[in-house]
């Protein structure tokens, strides 16, 4: 078989609902590295969020690449080097900042390795705080903090009002893409930023073809690029709309479905 680039989101779809790699997990992945295969992680998270994640998988040891912040940045895991990234104007974090507000809604963006925020804190960003093993830093005033590139801004809100407020916010900030990547999580990236386009420019960077991608996910933020892969896998557990455009279902993130799509295809 020729070479063919995993790509695997992480939270409901390469770990289980414990948040936890499973062993088999990890020896599946383990015996495609050894074959010549290329692993990819591609989350919505920020890159501090998936450190834990992509050295629990040796990727520092045997490589492999990190799309993080939805793929607004790239990291060859191995030498640690950004290979493609891009970041926020001012205008729309600032215009972010004054919607989050006026909506009662929370904003987070990132720095280094913490969550920052000046508005209040909801269980939503907790929970993202906690995913990403990392602290929340409230700041004063968001909008005067954040000067330095922000690759993401998250705003959160409650499952039965978080869809209007992503169209909304995709009407006023028409410069930036915008998605969920969980039903209370809004993602705004730089424009044409998601992670099919992110994993474009991977796979021309190696020298691959899209047709040698499969791709494995569960979220919204997941179509862009189970749409663009060779094989589009969705996990049993993801969302409907997911499943929907998805050349291949598999089993859930707690039935090791990421072992079942390699013992398939890989």
């Amino acid at each position: 078989m020729s070479k063919k680039i995993l790509v695997l989101d992480i939270d409901g779809t390469l770990t289980n609902s414990k948040k936890e790699i499973t062993k088999p997990t990890k020896e599946a992945i383990d015996r495609i590295r050894k074959k010549g295969h290329i692993i990819v992680i591609a989350s919505g998270r920020p890159t501090a969020g998936i450190v834990k994640v992509a050295n629990e998988l040796e990727m520092d040891k045997y490589g492999g690449y990190v799309l993080s912040f939805n793929g607004a940045r790239i990291t060859n895991w191995k030498t640690k080097e950004v290979i493609y990234q891009n970041s926020l104007d001012k205008d729309i974090i600032d215009g972010l900042y004054d919607y989050a507000k006026d909506n009662d809604l929370g904003l987070v963006t990132y720095e280094d390795h913490n969550v920052v925020t000046s508005t209040r804190h909801d269980e939503y960003m907790e929970l993202e705080a906690k995913i990403c093993n990392i602290p929340i830093k409230d700041v004063e005033n968001f909008s005067k903090y954040v000067t330095f590139d922000a690759n993401k801004c998250l705003l959160t809100a409650s499952v039965d009002i978080a869809p209007t407020h992503e169209e909304k916010i995709a009407s006023i900030f028409p410069k930036a893409t915008v998605c969920r990547s969980e039903p209370f999580f809004i993602e705004v990236m730089p424009h044409g930023v998601d992670k099919a386009a992110s994993l474009d420019k991977l796979v021309n960077k190696l020298g691959m073809k899209r047709s040698d991608t499969i791709c494995c996910g569960d979220g919204f933020n997941d179509i862009s690029m189970i749409k663009y892969a060779g094989i589009g896998v969705a996990m049993e557990n993801a969302q409907e709309e997911v499943k929907n455009n998805a050349d291949f279902i598999t089993k859930s993130n707690d039935e090791d479905g990421i072992v079942h799509v390699i013992n398939k295809y890989l």
